[in-house]
């Protein structure tokens, strides 16, 4: 099917405007309050139900990943994923964000280093005796040993996976004259933003992690280079699972939320 807006690149988009706008801010394709008409098209109800089933199996496939092999990425995939994250809806169309793929051997040894580094101390002192106890099969001393080693937790998908996607918030947009522009629900779009990158890579076959690199942020930002008004929202591994890549066991019932308690009917 096919949802696209009736307009070409050219400047005069009279023709389209929607009647409720027409006469407002008459100017070219760009002016500020100009509709076009959608044009759209719907799948038959089979084809609905059909696609709705597949993308839910294909989504419940789904697990966060911390053992990566080194293959490399065919060539464009990870940036059409990160283009698909990129069609997201935002506050007023800000699009407050900007993703770093980090592919350089060198960035990602420096990332890994001080990620290590600030999750001892989060371990340490930062964090809640509480989150510690949740997190000890995931990442903590009753997890897999490769992610945990003599009081020291461990990020080896930082180095192994071939890329690093490196999710960055904008606190505000800066114009073409230096000054600041506002931005609205920062973190709402950026982790609807994510949330579609993760179906995007899950669609082609590629796993993740969602990780908040905690007190890590400033670091990664210095060493990607990136201006003041980006802060890290995510960190990313991507990559394809390694062959002896193990995750939590979960029974049916652990692994996702039943119907009853996932969603209510009004």
């Amino acid at each position: 099917f096919l949802w696209v807006q009736e307009v070409g690149e050219r400047e005069d988009i009279s023709e389209y405007v929607s009647n409720e706008v027409e006469g407002k801010n008459a100017g070219g394709l760009h002016g500020e309050g100009k509709h076009v008409r959608l044009a759209t098209e719907r799948l038959t109800p089979k084809e609905m139900v059909e696609r709705a089933s597949h993308f839910y199996q294909l989504m419940n496939m789904r697990r966060s990943l911390r053992f990566f092999s080194e293959d490399p990425i065919p060539e464009g995939v990870l940036e059409d994923c990160v283009r698909t994250a990129g069609t997201a809806p935002s506050g007023a169309h800000k699009q407050p964000w900007t993703f770093a793929i980090v592919r350089g051997k060198r960035q990602r040894e420096e990332i890994r280093k001080l990620v290590e580094k600030e999750e001892k101390i989060n371990y340490d002192r930062r964090m809640r005796k509480s989150w510690v106890k949740d997190v000890s099969s995931l990442t903590g001393k009753n997890a897999d040993q490769r992610l945990y080693k003599n009081g020291v937790p461990l990020k080896p998908y930082l180095t192994d996976a071939p890329a690093l996607v490196v999710i960055l918030k904008q606190t505000h947009g800066v114009d073409e004259d230096g000054k600041r522009v506002d931005n609205y629900y920062v973190q709402e779009s950026c982790g609807i933003a994510a949330g579609m990158l993760l179906a995007a890579l899950q669609n082609v076959g590629l796993a993740t992690l969602t990780s908040t690199p905690m007190g890590a942020g400033s670091g990664i930002c210095s060493i990607l280079g990136r201006p003041k008004n980006e802060k890290v929202f995510l960190l990313l591994p991507v990559g394809f699972p390694a062959r002896d890549a193990t995750v939590p066991y979960r029974s049916k019932d652990e692994l996702r939320k039943s119907d009853s308690d996932l969603f209510v009917v009004a």
